[in-house]
């Protein structure tokens, strides 16, 4: 579906750091890089729409930011579905290096459809 984004977003331990890293090592996901070098998709960090609610849990949002992964005019064959999968197996990858690499549990994160018209 054309009409929606993906959005991304981290718990209350999350650190600017973390957004730009996750937003690194999704950029360099297959296929999500492909998409993304052929302008199929594109990706951006913005305010988050809700700063300032809480996360499923009932903890507040941590980070004032949000990544986006917006699917173009360019990708209007990208099945949404799929590439909302692959967004997700990536947030998953990204926590599990995250573990390997430095001290402590990564930020949850939450990875969900949002409507544009909705924003």
């Amino acid at each position: 579906m054309a009409d929606q984004d993906i959005c991304i977003r981290l718990d209350g331990t999350a650190t600017e750091g973390d957004i730009s890293a996750l937003r690194n090592w999704l950029e360099r996901e297959k296929p999500l890089d492909d998409l993304l070098g052929d302008g199929r998709v594109r990706m951006r960090v913005r305010p988050a729409t809700d700063v300032g609610a809480a996360d499923r849990s009932g903890a507040p949002m941590g980070t004032s930011t949000e990544i986006v992964i917006a699917v173009t005019s360019a990708g209007a064959t990208v099945v949404f579905q799929e590439l909302l999968e692959q967004v997700k197996r990536g947030v998953l990858a990204w926590q599990a290096n995250r573990r390997r690499v430095e001290n402590g549990e990564p930020p949850q994160g939450r990875v969900e459809p949002v409507n544009r018209d909705d924003r």
